[in-house]
């Protein structure tokens, strides 16, 4: 994994827009509607093409496939073609379709998403029912090779290419389990799964990102709140069933990433960053992402002024937000990049954002953002490497 030891290189969190009809297509899919593979295919091929070189253009260093073969990633038509033992069932009174239908936010503000509720609930629940074992190697192994070829035919320059898998305490959420005997049992029977997906990515190359947002955000999924020591406790294991699925693979290829949702709503019930930082920072990863632009998380730069960040490691703070319309300046993105250099060193900082931007904002403003994100990192480059010498970044 490459670190800023020369300039400020950039990143994002995965999920980009592809051209206005692919993502019809996917809209429609993860609506239930079924797409010939014979016209979904080379659409898919020229989408992704398309997106790896507007990362390029945008500034981008290190890019991924933008998910676009992810059509309802988390969902069971994603999942059933790569785990067995899922299946639906009707929703019984007062159930969930999955967890983060049904939070103390969302009791708080009820009248809010009651009026902004943008897609209807799916009216099942998606269970594991069966044994966990992993089937997709014929799926991974396609999206590997469509990344693959797509970088070849895009002809650009780019420092290095990662792609997500989600993490087991993640995949959870979207699972109830209604087979195994404990939760424990379950979570390490995904982690035992998905650890194929993981090793694929690694051994074609690309750097793995692991999406975990349930590592803060299962905490307000649990009504009534729990204590933050039983909820430390209860994310505890699901960070040893990450570590268990990472076993083997170099923590130089692996990047973790956090988040606290990617919905636009109040967030006044995240948990802070500082009680679950030892966690994040326990996981085999070469690289952490956080959440560190928007006004829920922005001032919680600050934890890394008590937390030392572990010798090797990079941090990749989001430096713009994918929960706010408006485009930050590039001076605003350049001054969160070098608050964190003084803090962890800049050679230990990648930029980055704070979630995926596909879905989350309009493309012409992801590409804005990520414009911003480029041009941010360029002026913290002139300060931080141009512009001084013989000074010591961390603090």
């Amino acid at each position: 994994m490459k670190r800023s030891t020369d300039r400020i290189l950039t990143t994002h969190a995965g999920r980009l827009d592809g051209p206005q009809d692919l993502m019809q297509m996917t809209r429609e899919i993860m609506a239930g509607r079924s797409i010939e593979p014979e016209v979904l295919r080379p659409r898919l091929r020229s989408g992704m093409i398309d997106v790896i070189r507007k990362q390029a253009e945008a500034g981008i260093d290190i890019i991924s496939d933008g998910e676009l073969s992810k059509f309802g990633f988390g969902s069971m038509a994603y999942y059933a073609r790569r785990l067995s033992g899922l299946g639906t069932r009707a929703l019984k009174q007062g159930e969930a379709a999955f967890m983060a239908l049904q939070t103390n936010e969302r009791i708080e503000f009820a009248e809010f998403y009651k009026d902004l509720q943008f897609l209807p609930a799916p009216p099942v629940r998606t269970i594991c029912n069966g044994p966990i074992t992993y089937i997709g190697q014929q799926e991974i192994e396609q999206d590997l090779q469509s990344f693959k070829s797509a970088l070849g035919e895009a002809n650009v320059r780019v420092e290095e290419t990662f792609i997500c898998v989600l993490a087991p305490g993640w995949l959870e959420h979207f699972f109830y389990n209604e087979h195994y005997s404990t939760d424990e049992e379950y979570l390490f029977a995904l982690a035992d799964a998905i650890k194929h997906e993981y090793k694929a990515v690694v051994d074609a190359g690309f750097i793995l990102q692991i999406d975990d947002p349930a590592l803060p955000d299962t905490y307000d999924m649990i009504v009534p709140a729990p204590s933050i020591e039983e909820y430390r406790k209860f994310a505890a294991v699901r960070v040893e069933a990450l570590n268990h699925a990472l076993q083997g693979l170099p923590e130089d290829r692996v990047r973790y990433h956090i988040c606290w949702g990617s919905w636009h709503g109040p967030h006044t019930h995240d948990l802070p960053l500082k009680n679950v930082v030892d966690l994040m920072l326990s996981v085999q990863a070469g690289a952490y992402s956080v959440e560190a632009a928007n006004p829920r998380h922005e001032h919680e730069w600050k934890v890394w002024k008590e937390v030392k960040l572990p010798e090797n490691k990079i941090l990749i703070p989001g430096v713009v937000s994918h929960a706010s319309n408006v485009v930050e300046h590039p001076e605003l993105v350049a001054d969160r990049i070098i608050q964190y250099a003084h803090l962890v060193g800049r050679e230990n900082v990648i930029a980055g954002t704070d979630c995926g931007m596909g879905m989350r904002v309009h493309p012409q403003i992801a590409w804005a953002k990520l414009r911003a994100l480029a041009e941010g990192a360029a002026l913290a480059t002139k300060q931080l490497f141009l512009h001084s010498t013989n000074v010591q970044w961390r603090m």
